[in-house]
């Protein structure tokens, strides 16, 4: 247990210094993103100046870009640029071999690697954000709860982690397939949609809001928008993390199985 995490926090060490090489485009990539922003506050001002009301599906002119700067946090974390096309194409050009041949978990080695990444990313990237987020604080209601704060922050947390197992497993499709990009473009397309990042799930009709909530995309982006701005609360907010974890636990499961059952049909050939 002991060389496990000297490994570990080696590997975590050496990943943050090469993310460290790049904190400048990180600063100044993340900045560019928040741009889109301005599109969406002209684009509901619009919608709302042509409506009779004040709200739609629960949402004012406010909650809406709200919404937008959050879920732009949340899929920052979520987001694993890379991963699953990553992991295909070691696997095709025999790269896997090096985790197979040496005392390296290859799933941990990647979930370190993406962490370090996100920890230089926030580090990097909190400048910009607290510029745009000061900027558009009359957009807020105000600070939630401690309470609220919490249960927000454990989601964020965990949209990283389902974020990560879930491309994770469609890269260990991989061994099956010489090719995933097709898969993933349909994959990057309903988490588009389905996660909230397009626009709130609230406004969809039933039974689409239904099942969407019952699927894990919504948690890389919907859910902790939604938990900061109070749109989930009490029992329904308790309910969703739970389904949260048990989503990144089942998914963690399958990951190890797909990777496991993968590596027995693997072949690997010359130097």
């Amino acid at each position: 247990m002991v060389a496990r995490l000297a490994t570990g926090w080696t590997i975590l060490r050496i990943c943050l210094e090469e993310r460290m090489v790049y904190r400048g485009d990180f600063a100044l990539g993340t900045l560019m993103r928040f741009l889109p922003i301005v599109t969406q506050i002209f684009l509901w001002g619009a919608i709302f100046s042509a409506i009779s009301g004040d709200q739609i599906a629960g949402y004012s002119f406010s909650d809406f870009v709200a919404y937008y700067l959050l879920t732009m946090v949340s899929r920052a974390l979520s987001s694993m640029p890379g991963l699953a096309s990553g992991i295909a194409r070691q696997i095709r050009d025999g790269e896997i071999k090096k985790f197979l041949i040496q005392p390296v978990d290859m799933i941990g080695f990647l979930l370190l690697m993406r962490l370090a990444h996100k920890l230089v990313y926030y580090g990097v990237a909190i400048g910009p954000f607290a510029l745009v987020f000061f900027l558009c604080r009359g957009y807020f209601p105000g600070w939630p709860s401690p309470g609220v704060m919490a249960a927000y922050i454990a989601s964020l947390v965990m949209a990283f982690l389902l974020g990560f197992f879930l491309e994770a497993t469609i890269g260990m499709i991989g061994f099956w397939f010489l090719e995933v990009s097709s898969l993933l473009f349909v994959y990057m397309l309903f988490t588009f949609f389905f996660s909230g990042h397009m626009f709130p799930l609230d406004m969809l009709p039933s039974p689409w809001n239904t099942i969407v909530r019952w699927i894990p995309l919504q948690y890389l982006a919907y859910f902790p928008a939604a938990v900061f701005l109070g749109k989930v609360q009490g029992a329904a907010l308790i309910e969703g993390l739970w389904i949260e974890l048990c989503w990144i636990l089942a998914l963690m499961v399958i990951c190890r199985i797909t990777f496991h059952f993968g590596v027995r049909r693997y072949s690997g050939f010359g130097g």
